[in-house]
């Protein structure tokens, strides 16, 4: 598995860790993933894009690098 490090301004961070402390989840990897997985589902099925998946990462990724 990834370990990539990233980083959260101090109001996303404190919401993060309240999420741990709810004992929902047992870390602040697994609220981001939970999330991105959330988001993910939610764009699949709202019939907006054909584009699978890989085809928005690269999407992305473009707009990211240029």
């Amino acid at each position: 598995m990834s370990r990539p490090s990233i980083s959260f301004t101090e109001p996303n961070d404190q919401w993060l860790k309240s999420q741990v402390e709810s004992k929902e989840y047992t870390n602040k990897s697994q609220v981001v993933n939970d999330l991105i997985k959330q988001k993910i589902v939610q764009a699949e099925n709202s019939g907006f894009t054909e584009d699978s998946q890989q085809d928005i990462l690269n999407q992305a990724r473009k707009s990211v690098n240029g």
